[in-house]
């Protein structure tokens, strides 16, 4: 299990999402409290633990939340708190749609033929103090990206935490990618979108050629973009 675990985090390091992390990593230091929401089976939340004073982990399915909480004791992280949660624009319970167990693409938005999940939902603004200073936001949520960010509007203008995170129009069944956007410039944070190795200015991401859904497997495209910065203008 820690082999496996170890072997997942190097290889986003070295492969998957390298730019990512070489991105989270350039914008923390060591008293930095961060959060990945979203966590999955903890490729990131290993590295954001190394690089930060103090992680906490947001992930929703129990037994992924089981699977890290037990790394996180195995490798001795203990800067690492682990919740079962999902994270929105409130606190309180809700329905996880679960495609497959453990599956990365579960999500607070309704998946035909997915198992669901009554989970616990916190909103980060209920979750932390006021007084607590968040450096940065990590966020793969398929979907609810705004609503996380609804509910931590407070640590959005006190905090002005890095936000790394996923945005897709295809897990939207309202809106567009753009509405989150919005959300955060009007806020005062600025945006661009990962391309490649390749930070680009949101204001030049287009919808239909960076995130087109023609063909099968459309989000393997060379020019599919579903990763964004946003930092405090």
């Amino acid at each position: 299990m820690k082999a496996r675990f170890l072997w997942r985090a190097y290889r986003a390091k070295t492969r998957d999402q390298a730019t990512e992390l070489a991105l989270i990593k350039a914008r923390l230091s060591s008293n930095d409290l961060v959060c990945d929401i979203g966590a999955n089976k903890g490729s990131y939340l290993y590295w954001m633990s190394r690089w930060a004073g103090q992680a906490i982990a947001f992930e929703p399915q129990p037994d992924l939340a089981e699977y890290i909480r037990t790394a996180v004791q195995v490798l001795r992280l203990d800067n690492v708190t682990v919740e079962t949660a999902a994270v929105s624009n409130r606190s309180g319970h809700c329905d996880l749609y679960v495609p497959s167990p453990g599956s990365p693409e579960a999500s607070l938005e309704p998946i035909d033929g997915a198992e669901t999940l009554r989970v616990r939902m916190v909103s980060l603004d209920d979750y932390f103090h006021a007084d607590d200073h968040v450096a940065l936001l990590k966020v793969d949520v398929e979907g609810a990206e705004l609503e996380v960010f609804r509910g931590a509007d407070r640590i959005l203008r006190q905090s002005r935490p890095v936000l790394l995170f996923e945005c897709e129009q295809r897990h939207l069944r309202t809106g567009t990618v753009y509405d989150c956007f919005s959300y955060l410039e009007a806020r005062g944070y600025k945006g661009a979108f990962i391309q490649g190795r390749i930070l680009k200015p949101v204001s030049e991401f287009d919808l239909d050629l960076h995130q087109g859904q023609d063909g099968e497997r459309f989000w393997r495209n060379p020019d599919y973009c579903n990763n964004f910065l946003f930092e405090p203008a």
